[in-house]
């Protein structure tokens, strides 16, 4: 009997402490940051000639594994570089998360990019990484009209060879 009983309060004791850290790590919040621009050439990526957009829009959305229904959103506006920073709490094991563009306020650049419009998002801590500081793809806008200097860039990146 004092075998057992030893045994059992060795097992309480060593799997107490594991219970209670996985419990808190899944509540911990993740602290999301990007980048939003302008792409002026529109080539559909960021460029030298690419600026960043003060003031846009973006939502962070995680939906079930569906994707039909939204679980949980939270919106940010960029900064004067074009920098946002959200908070999302609790962890989002099996949920579909990804920052969403929603917004530009600078005239002439205010097509989201349907290229670059989200960032997708993995928002858990169950698949081994511990993290709480996730960084997402720039997201960006198109200009109306490519800029004058779009054409060496072109070029430069050679997007209309066929090779």
């Amino acid at each position: 009997m004092g075998r057992s009983m030893l045994g059992l309060l060795l097992g309480v004791c060593v799997m107490l402490p594991c219970l209670v850290s996985a419990s808190y790590s899944n509540r911990r919040a993740f602290y999301i940051q990007g980048k939003v621009y302008c792409d002026t050439c529109r080539f559909g990526f960021e460029t030298p000639a690419s600026h960043p957009i003060a003031g846009a829009a973006v939502r962070i959305e995680c939906k079930d594994s569906t994707g039909t229904w939204l679980a949980y959103s939270v919106d940010t506006v960029t900064d004067s570089d074009g920098k946002w920073e959200a908070t999302v709490e609790d962890d989002h094991d099996d949920q579909l998360c990804s920052a969403v563009l929603l917004s530009s306020p600078e005239a002439g650049c205010q097509t989201v990019d349907p290229g670059r419009g989200t960032a997708t998002l993995i928002l858990t801590r169950s698949n081994g990484a511990i993290a709480s500081r996730h960084h997402a793809n720039s997201m960006g806008c198109l200009k109306d009209e490519p800029l004058d200097g779009c054409a060496n860039l072109r070029a430069y990146y050679q997007l209309d060879s066929n090779e």
